[in-house]
């Protein structure tokens, strides 16, 4: 069969995920010219057998190890053979015809790469979900948002953000892309493990002069947090350091003495703050973060060589340039109708 999406869902011990999500995925995706692939990342519980039981047209792809959300996709990926990848998270409900509008979206234009649909919560269907809400943004110091959430503000959706539009990144929750491209780009970078790998991505990306878009019609339902939830150290610990390596493999050489400098300050900001609620855990979470970004940076200074002479023109109305921290907490800035791009 010529595959035109191959819908790839990640798994790790998500039997439970599974079992709930998984039929819609096999029900509702693209017919007659799409696979579903399972990818598990060397689970415990009897997540495969559930499967191999229950769905014996899912293709699986097997690790003996636990190689994390970006290696356990930059793994399989080159073995799937298909126009257009769906990168999945196993606690997602998908819609009918949720494919479509993407297909349709990256058909009519070859320069969009990346896209995502609306995320909307599992548990409260009525208001975004935290993991890429209605398309992703970034601020100059390198701290990630959405359409309808802003660091810990999430809004309901009352169709305010029902615009198709070009973002900064798409959510690795729910992540359509152009195969090419992605390989083009490189893939995504196994050192981030987990967490914000998608936006390292996406900003590689944009650097070849691709585009990233928003799809709202097409709508899907996460649970979120379904590996670590966004109160865990360990994610905490993720967060700070893959935001550091984000910047230092892809700003600028000015960009990184105008924005590295405030961006560490910042950091010790929330360091303090952390110590001061005692919450140690917080604390050493960032600490931690810091000591690894410090002692790999040779490494990342050596990634940045393959794509330091590309600069693309086409993010400046996806960054923000401004403090999202700042703009939340002094200028009250809770919502991204609010913000002065």
């Amino acid at each position: 069969m010529n595959i035109l999406v191959a819908v790839v869902i990640l798994n790790w011990n998500g039997k439970k995920f599974l079992e709930t999500f998984l039929q819609s995925v096999v029900n509702y995706s693209y017919d007659g010219k799409s696979k579903v692939y399972i990818v598990d990342n060397h689970s415990t519980d009897d997540s495969l057998d559930y499967v191999r039981l229950n769905f014996p047209d899912v293709e699986i792809i097997e690790f003996d190890v636990n190689h994390g959300f970006a290696k356990g996709y930059a793994l399989s990926l080159p073995e799937i053979n298909a126009k257009y990848y769906m990168l999945l998270n196993s606690d997602v409900e998908v819609t009918k015809n949720w494919l479509n509008p993407l297909v349709d979206l990256f058909e009519k234009d070859p320069s969009i790469a990346a896209a995502m649909p609306k995320i909307k919560s599992y548990t409260r269907k009525d208001h975004f979900e935290y993991a890429g809400a209605g398309g992703g943004f970034i601020d100059k110091f390198g701290y990630p948002f959405c359409q309808g959430r802003i660091l810990t503000e999430i809004e309901k959706d009352t169709g305010q953000y029902n615009k198709c539009r070009e973002i900064f990144w798409a959510s690795g929750a729910c992540m359509f892309l152009r195969s090419e491209v992605y390989r083009k780009a490189g893939g995504l970078d196994v050192d981030f493990f987990a967490h914000m790998e998608e936006i390292d991505l996406c900003w590689r990306i944009k650097r070849l002069g691709y585009k990233i878009y928003y799809c709202p019609e097409s709508q899907v339902y996460h649970v979120g947090g379904g590996t670590l939830p966004n109160d865990n150290p360990r994610k905490l610990y993720y967060n700070y350091r893959n935001s550091l390596y984000l910047l230092i493999k892809n700003l600028t050489r000015t960009q990184l003495i105008t924005i590295m400098i405030p961006r560490l300050f910042l950091d010790c900001i929330s360091c303090s703050l952390y110590l001061m609620q005692g919450k140690f855990s917080f604390f050493m979470s960032v600490i931690r973060a810091h000591i690894r970004f410090y002692f790999r940076l040779p490494h990342l200074i050596s990634k940045r060589k393959a794509f330091s002479k590309i600069v693309a023109t086409n993010m400046v109305d996806q960054i923000y340039n401004k403090s999202i921290v700042f703009s939340f907490f002094i200028r009250k800035k809770k919502y991204f109708t609010e913000l002065d791009f």
